[in-house]
């Protein structure tokens, strides 16, 4: 089955998840979590978005994030390129760092910020890497508490759903860490929508959303797809488009035709020829290369 599309609700709040390639580790020394504090913050500025909470993990990291216009993969694929592009010119080695696709939920912030931010924040403890959220340098738990600063991450909307006073928002915030209620992905409270796997909330949400989604390809282009295509694939738009038949390039061709078609961006016959290839090549390429589903 093909994929569904990604959903873009200007204002939404989402929990985004981004993984190492084959959950390898993404972080290799302290400074790799500062750099990536570094390059979210000038991101989400650029975008008009917002952080409600983060954590970054050994191989993998969290957010919970409110965009504005623009797009989530927008800002996602500028984090993801940047911070890969640095590592990996450190390391000096190749390859994908991260996994081609992130994972998105749409979420009904009355019903599940709460949650999700304490969901967020207990990911170390439950990975047994420390026993109190506060042990944990790199998630916005002590951000919340005032004991770091980081002055990129939005505290203050999910505090005033605690409390109005300050004192008190913080201390219901500690009371919120520490129960003892279950707090895991795909159960209870964090169980997505059982029709609309991209979304937390509802079928009244769900309703509501409906008015206010369009399909992010629906906005993009060929050019930006390709674009889009050879930060993915670590590849040039002149190479895509070259007369190589090279296997590394079959798969990136079809990735192209795939979301093209999906997103209602190009027809198979414009792909082709903005690529330099017969039409029939370009149906054979996504035969050959499915693109993935999307990570639950």
């Amino acid at each position: 089955m093909p994929r569904q599309l990604r959903l873009h609700v200007p204002g939404g709040l989402y929990h985004v998840t981004l993984r190492g390639n084959h959950r390898q580790p993404i972080f290799f020394t302290d400074a790799d979590r500062d750099l990536l504090d570094d390059l979210v913050a000038d991101a989400i500025e650029q975008v008009a978005a917002r952080v409600h909470a983060y954590c970054w993990m050994t191989n993998h990291l969290h957010m919970l994030v409110q965009i504005s216009d623009a797009p989530l993969g927008r800002l996602i694929l500028r984090i993801a390129s940047q911070y890969a592009r640095a590592v990996q010119a450190r390391l000096e080695t190749t390859g994908h760092l991260f996994e081609r696709r992130y994972h998105a939920v749409l979420v009904d912030a009355d019903a599940y910020l709460l949650t999700l931010v304490r969901y967020i924040h207990l990911n170390p403890v439950r990975a047994g890497l420390v026993t109190s959220p506060a042990a944990y340098t790199w998630s916005s738990h002590c951000v919340y508490l005032g004991d770091q600063e980081r002055r990129w991450v939005t505290t203050d909307f999910t505090l005033r759903m605690l409390a109005v006073q300050p004192d008190n928002a913080v201390a219901r915030y500690r009371d919120l860490m520490e129960s003892q209620e279950p707090c895991h992905w795909g159960a209870g409270n964090l169980t997505p929508h059982k029709d609309q796997p991209q979304v937390l909330g509802d079928d009244k949400f769900v309703a509501k959303a409906r008015n206010a989604i369009y399909q992010v390809h629906s906005r993009q282009n060929l050019e930006e797809l390709i674009r889009e295509c050879s930060v993915r694939f670590q590849l040039t738009p002149d190479i895509l488009a070259s007369p190589s038949r090279a296997r590394s390039l079959a798969a990136a061709r079809a990735w192209i035709g795939h979301e093209a078609i999906a997103g209602r961006v190009a027809s198979i016959s414009e792909v082709a020829r903005r690529l330099g290839r017969s039409e029939g090549a370009i149906r054979h390429l996504m035969s050959r290369h499915p693109n993935p589903p999307t990570d639950k």
